[in-house]
């Protein structure tokens, strides 16, 4: 029996998501893009930034992972597959997907991305645990790659990442129901082993920046399934 949890959630981030904050969130969010557009590192930018508006951890994380710079972003809607997936292999970053999926089920806090990816603040941090949104979280996910009619997917599971092994186990007796070719694999560096590959499912951005192509699964999976979803957006975004 696995445990109710709702996967991502802070009881602050109403408060610092909210209303309240939203004004400064935009300013702080278009004065970071304005010094990383100039070559300021990001993360300098946000610290800068979120020192001079007093943010939370939890708000300067949130800028960091939502802003891009123009050349990043033109690069990753350059290398977006738009149209529908026919045939061949889909090259998916396992934990980043899934965990995405499972804060939206969860009603937790998502981060809508300059880029147009769907991100969330969970993080791994080494641990995972089976929680019982995983297991709607794989059947959407599988269940949408079914329905692009691709040959098969490849997934990738950190090895380092506890119960990585029993989500692969999860994954693959799923696949198993969908009728989909899957293989899953538990390897030590995904982001590098994913990087140069084509037909990439993530929303990570050095992922995104070194593949050589990517599909945005996550926003059309909750967008069609998850459509009450708590999903954060910062003004002035390049990208709806």
């Amino acid at each position: 029996m696995t445990d109710e949890v709702k996967r991502g959630f802070s009881p602050k981030d109403e408060i610092e998501f909210g209303a309240k904050w939203k004004q400064l969130m935009n300013d702080a969010a278009a004065e970071v893009r304005y010094l990383i557009d100039r070559g300021y590192d990001v993360e300098n930018a946000v610290t800068f930034v979120g020192n001079h508006y007093l943010l939370s951890k939890r708000q300067r994380t949130a800028l960091t992972r939502i802003l891009a710079t123009n050349d990043q972003l033109q690069g990753r809607y350059d290398k977006e597959i738009k149209g529908p997936l026919l045939g061949g292999v889909v090259n998916v970053d396992g934990f980043n997907t899934i965990i995405t999926l499972e804060v939206a089920l969860s009603g937790s806090l998502l981060l809508q991305s300059d880029d147009g990816t769907i991100k969330d603040l969970a993080g791994l941090h080494g641990t995972y645990r089976i929680v019982d949104k995983t297991f709607d979280a794989v059947y959407l996910l599988l269940e949408k790659l079914a329905r692009t009619s691709i040959d098969a997917a490849e997934i990738y599971l950190d090895r380092p990442v506890s119960n990585s092994g029993r989500l692969r186990e999860l994954i693959e007796e799923q696949a198993k129901k969908e009728h989909l070719q899957v293989n899953v694999y538990l390897e030590d560096h995904v982001d590098k082993l994913l990087s140069g590959r084509e037909r990439l499912i993530t929303s990570d951005g050095i992922i995104l920046d070194s593949c050589r192509s990517w599909c945005n699964i996550n926003k059309e999976i909750i967008a069609e399934s998850i459509p009450d979803a708590w999903i954060y957006r910062i003004g002035g975004a390049h990208h709806e």
